[in-house]
Formats: C-alpha cells, sequence, structure tokens
C-alpha cells in the first residue's frame, strides 16, 4: 500500500518539485499552502509523514509541528523540517519541538527521497510493538502481556478485573448495563447478581488509581468508560 505524504509547502515551485519526485518515487503526495490547512488535513485524513516548511502563513512551521505533537492522534507522524532558513537556532529549535529530520533548501531531491524512505522505514519498525498497546490518558494496557499501568507503575488486576477493562476499553463512551456486563464479563452465571458487578467496578477503580474517574456511573443504567475526564 502506498504511504501518504503531507506538504505543507506555499512556494509553488518547491511544490512541484517535491510532488514530482515523491510522487515519482511511489508515494501519495497531498498539499497545504499554510499551517491551518495542513493542521486540518492531518487531523481530517492522518498522513504516515509530513513535510514541513518553516516559514509558512497562517501558523509557522514550528507551531504546527508543536500542535502536532501535543495530539495523541498524531504525536507518531514523522516530521521533515524544509525550510530556507539555515542557521542553527532553527533547527535546534524544529528538531527540540519534535521534528524527526531538517533539511535545508536548496536540497537534493534524491537526498530527500532517500530521507523520507529511511525515516518511514524506521518509524514503522519503532511502531510495531506499539500495536498492541492502548493508551488512553494516563492508563496504558499491553495486550501482549496483560499488564496496565496508570503512569508508570504496573497495577495489580486480577482476571476478572482486566476482562472488564478490557471491555470498557473496547466499548469507550458506551453505556454498559449491568446485566450487559455480567453476560459479557462473568459469562452471566446463574449464581452471580449485579452487585458483582457493582463490586468489582469499585475494585477496579480503587486500583486504577486518580484514572478511577475515566469510569463513570450511569444512574438507572450502569457504567461507560471515557477518554477524557472531568
Amino acid at each position: 500500500m502506498k504511504k501518504n505524504i503531507l506538504i505543507v509547502e506555499d512556494e509553488p515551485d518547491a511544490v512541484e518539485l517535491l510532488e514530482l519526485h515523491l510522487k515519482n518515487a511511489g508515494y501519495n503526495v497531498t498539499v497545504a499552502e499554510d499551517g491551518e490547512e495542513a493542521l486540518r488535513k492531518v487531523h481530517k485524513s492522518i498522513p504516515d509523514m509530513v513535510i514541513l516548511d518553516l516559514m509558512i502563513p497562517e501558523i509557522n512551521g514550528l507551531e504546527v509541528c508543536k500542535v502536532i505533537r501535543k495530539d495523541p492522534a498524531t504525536e507518531s507522524i514523522p516530521v521533515v523540517m524544509c525550510t530556507a532558513k539555515a542557521s542553527e537556532i532553527d533547527k535546534v529549535l524544529g528538531l527540540e519541538l519534535g521534528a524527526d529530520d531538517y533539511i535545508t533548501k536548496p536540497f537534493s531531491p534524491r537526498e530527500l527521497v532517500l530521507r523520507v524512505k529511511n525515516l518511514l522505514k524506521r518509524n514503522n519498525k519503532t511502531q510495531q510493538p506499539e500495536k498492541n498497546k492502548i493508551r488512553i490518558g494516563n492508563i496504558t494496557v499491553d495486550k501482549s502481556s496483560h499488564d496496565v499501568l496508570v503512569g508508570d507503575s504496573i497495577i495489580d488486576l486480577t482476571a476478572t478485573e482486566y476482562k472488564l477493562l478490557m471491555l470498557f476499553l473496547d466499548r469507550i463512551g458506551r453505556v454498559q448495563s449491568r446485566e450487559v456486563l455480567l453476560r459479557d464479563v462473568w459469562g452471566y452465571q446463574s449464581d452471580i447478581d449485579t452487585r458483582t458487578v457493582d463490586t468489582h467496578v469499585q475494585r477496579l477503580r480503587t486500583k486504577l488509581l486518580s484514572s478511577s474517574n475515566h469510569i463513570v456511573t450511569v444512574r438507572g443504567f450502569g457504567y461507560k468508560f471515557l477518554t477524557e475526564t472531568s
């Protein structure tokens, strides 16, 4: 499958050059001419890489990079800064804000394509272990090892508590009645009642410590798990 690259550049000649060589190298290319358009396109359809000019209208490249890195949905997108400004301070600042690489105009198109290939390859290897991890707020779940962390601390969950948490994470934002939880977590055993659900939810909340408010009680219905807490 072709990788999708977003070029953020307001100079038509530079766009044409980048687009030509990246398409010839087998990539799909989308273009944004200013920072606001770039952020709209990034959030509408997350690209595999962003090639980002520093001096663009509306929102400059450094600010765009900062926004990309602050959003959990986009923080892992590789970003290459591409600019005519060659001072060391600009380069350092760009890398400190999260750019993965930096190339100065005028540049060799072949060099840029090579950097793009290497960065995408490196990013793909880095992201492989992340496929088995779920991160919501301060909670991290490693599905391969069944480890659950709050912050940097592993919390000790029973098998039932882990299954309950995974069900909530699989149905984020959807209210789960006690009867549904009994059926899907306990297999609807006849020798337990809905108070068992309340007891286990309370124990799970206690173990989640400061992240316990992700689990919300919906009076008269049951519980739901929220990604954002009040």
